[in-house]
């Protein structure tokens, strides 16, 4: 998916300095984009794609932008001096992420060269000053990043940033298929759908488990054997209960359909709604999240938006992200850690060997027992992230972790889980996520980073709580006091 966006270079001049420099500024332009793509360091191809003078110019290429759907942003740079007010109409009209790389094309001054010509042509210092105002004065969601085009680390941070721009267009198309309603009486999974599809994109719409189960039916022997042979070269069949498996596999074809004919990209569903089915879907729920799809239990529409839009910015990485439930607790004074599981539904990608099937009674929902895969999660820093609906705006809250070998064997949880310890601390931690609201389901991501989550949230305009190493209860508090503050005046 993320070869089929582009992001536009927009390099910002005027007529002043004669055609001669603004020949020499498109050709640098062009040189800089070409050498930046054959890095390596960017996920999307970047395109050159003017060098504006006016503001006509600038207004065109933006509305040009904002009516193409492999566009997924643009990134803009002054070589020379732009006189800001040019740009105002065109970023009042701008509809796509913006990325302002403040740069310029030599990474030294030339002592021997310097003199006014040299002056005139490289005014990056002069220009992005003056373009960055306007931004500012406008009040435009955007990522400024400074630093030498050449150099790795910053190649990286428009890599970075260029994979949550592509979580917001990934978002703004994002169709959520609920199969049923949402668990009786749970509250965090609520939310303001309309609200939702105005800020975020999402269609978020509901499908009866009837017709899942109709679908269930049609599924012929030779598509589960098929998908039988998937899972046999996947996981390890710690099972001798091969029917049980393949009704895991009727259930994960059945709803692969059904979202693929719509369009879909995440899906919920709920044990207390499984009318017609045997079993409530586990290895199915979790080959399909291996595939990229978003997932989420107890009818959670938005961690299971959440998931698929983390796993769209992550595409082709290999750390793993994966819907995640803060289970229970290890409050040993030398060993303080969180146990995250679920019921089922743990995508193997974030597991630390290879995941094996096995059919265990669930103790819940009224079903037969289903198969799911159980393993451990693998070692490293990770993110877990929340989405909750605060009444009359969005709230993102991503908490820094760092996951562990779990500490003890656990032979009888038949679950997949992932073991961590929270930052700042455990209990500090679970005090300034409960201050935020933070929900009980969240999304656990080796490789989405904290400032992708924190620049997608900018993009969308909703608001961001981090929980870091440096966070303090009353640093908490502090601040959830003046976000209400400030989002109660937008």
């Amino acid at each position: 998916m993320l070869r089929d966006y582009e992001f536009w270079f927009v390099v910002g001049s005027q007529f002043l300095y004669g055609p001669e420099v603004l020949e020499t500024v498109a050709a640098r332009a062009q040189e800089m984009t070409d050498k930046l793509n054959a890095t390596g360091n960017l996920p999307c191809r970047l395109v050159y794609k003017v060098t504006a003078k006016t503001n006509q110019e600038i207004t065109e290429v933006v509305r040009e932008a904002n009516h193409d759907p492999k566009c997924a942003g643009i990134i803009t740079w002054c070589h020379t001096f732009s006189p800001s007010k040019m740009w105002i109409n065109g970023f009042v009209d701008l509809q796509k992420p913006y990325c302002h790389f403040a740069t310029q094309y030599n990474r030294s001054i030339p002592n021997e060269e310097i003199d006014m010509d040299f002056m005139n042509l490289n005014q990056a210092a002069h220009g992005d000053r003056e373009h960055g105002f306007i931004a500012a004065r406008l009040r435009m969601p955007r990522k400024v990043i400074a630093g030498y085009w050449e150099d790795e680390d910053v190649q990286k941070r428009i890599g970075s940033w260029m994979r949550a721009a592509v979580g917001v267009m990934f978002s703004k198309s994002l169709k959520v298929m609920r199969f049923g309603d949402n668990m009786r009486e749970v509250a965090v999974t609520e939310g303001d759908k309309v609200e939702v599809q105005i800020k975020l994109g999402w269609q978020v719409n509901t499908w009866p488990v009837g017709k899942l189960v109709d679908t269930m039916n049609a599924v012929t022997e030779e598509e589960i054997d098929a998908l039988m042979e998937t899972y046999r070269s996947e996981y390890t069949f710690n099972t001798d209960d091969i029917e049980t498996v393949r009704y895991q596999a009727r259930e994960e074809i059945a709803m692969k359909k059904m979202m693929d004919a719509e369009g879909c990209k995440a899906f919920s569903n709920t044990f207390q709604d499984l009318y017609g089915m045997k079993q409530l879907p586990g290895l199915a729920s979790q080959h399909l999240m291996a595939q990229g799809y978003g997932y989420g239990g107890e009818g959670d529409w938005k961690v299971s938006a959440m998931t698929a839009i983390m796993k769209a910015m992550s595409e082709g990485m290999t750390g793993g992200t994966a819907f995640m439930e803060d289970y229970t607790y290890n409050l040993d004074p030398d060993a303080k850690y969180s146990l995250g599981a679920h019921m089922l539904e743990v995508c193997p990608s974030v597991a630390a060997e290879k995941p094996r099937i096995e059919v265990h009674p669930l103790g819940i929902g009224d079903r037969e027992p289903p198969a799911r895969l159980v393993f451990e999660g693998h070692a490293g820093p990770a993110i877990v992230v929340s989405l909750v609906d605060m009444g009359g705006r969005l709230r993102l809250i991503v908490q820094d972790i760092e996951a562990v070998k779990p500490i003890l064997p656990m032979p009888n949880l038949p679950v997949a889980r992932v073991m961590w310890k929270a930052f700042p601390n455990l209990t500090t931690g679970v005090e300034c996520w409960i201050a935020a609201g933070g929900a009980h389901h969240t999304v656990l991501s080796y490789d989405v980073t904290a400032e992708q989550m924190k620049d997608w949230a900018r993009m969308m305009d909703i608001e961001f709580v981090h929980i870091t190493k440096d966070t303090t209860a009353e640093s908490m508090e502090q601040q959830l006091f003046l976000n209400d503050l400030a989002w109660k005046l937008k």
